[in-house]
């Protein structure tokens, strides 16, 4: 028996599997976080992002490992969340273009997403999180 899985997906309202992926994970209105468990998914639940002010780039980071997200699928963020998420021990994968939250995650147990890279962040200078996409 595989052990049970929590993905993070940025979402827009209301959250779950029908809603729609928001394009950057920092800037979301919430996360829908879907459990699962041997390829099936057996919970999910909205989580109210957090206001990006309170800790920058890295205050989600901090949040959603903290909700014990083990991965995350994202559209677009800048270089110091990306480098947060691989210190807190969360995988990143490049989900950009995923119709539903649903079909994200299906991606992601098909094992049809990439890792998410420095290639695929986005912002100006260093790569921060400047950009809202």
């Amino acid at each position: 028996m595989a052990p049970r899985v929590r993905v993070a997906v940025p979402s827009e309202q209301p959250g779950g599997m029908e809603a729609g992926v928001s394009a950057h994970f920092g800037h979301c209105e919430l996360y829908t976080l879907v459990d699962v468990e041997d390829g099936a998914v057996v919970a999910v639940e909205a989580l109210p992002n957090i206001p990006h002010e309170e800790g920058g780039c890295l205050a989600p980071v901090q949040y959603l490992a903290s909700h014990g997200v083990c991965a995350l699928i994202a559209g677009g963020m800048g270089m110091r969340p990306l480098l947060g998420f691989q210190q807190a021990g969360i995988q990143v994968f490049y989900g950009a273009g995923a119709p539903s939250v649903g079909a994200a995650v299906q991606a992601f147990l098909a094992g049809r997403l990439p890792q998410f890279s420095p290639h695929n962040t986005c912002g100006g200078g260093g790569g921060g999180c400047g950009g809202h996409h």
